[in-house]
């Protein structure tokens, strides 16, 4: 669980960051309808690949791949349970976003 600030998910949340809930790509299964996606470009030189609700466009995944997928924390029906562990992609942070001096904190992505 990670608080992720990069300008992708600044711009797909209209928020400082967006609260992502990442995962195995076989443990994440939809129960119901199906994703559209869209691409946008990533710093590694590929694209993310981002899932929304065809029906009402709200976002519900990012960084999908073969091995993984990123849930948005805000999608789900009680994210109540939610405690980010980290901050990425900080070095694209907002100048106003307060995150939490508590939590390890990493520029970018690294595998």
């Amino acid at each position: 669980m990670l608080n992720c600030h990069c300008r992708d998910c600044q711009r797909a949340t209209g928020g400082a960051f967006s609260a992502v809930v990442y995962m195995s790509a076989n443990a994440f299964k939809l129960t119901k309808g199906l994703l559209g996606h869209y691409l946008t470009p990533s710093m590694a030189g590929g694209y993310n690949k981002r899932g929304f609700c065809p029906e009402c466009g709200s976002p519900i995944s990012g960084a999908e791949s073969a091995k993984g997928i990123g849930i948005d924390a805000a999608s789900l029906d009680d994210p109540s349970w939610f405690r980010a562990q980290m901050d990425l992609f900080t070095s694209d942070a907002q100048p106003w976003d307060l995150m939490d001096p508590k939590l390890p904190r990493f520029p970018f992505y690294s595998q």
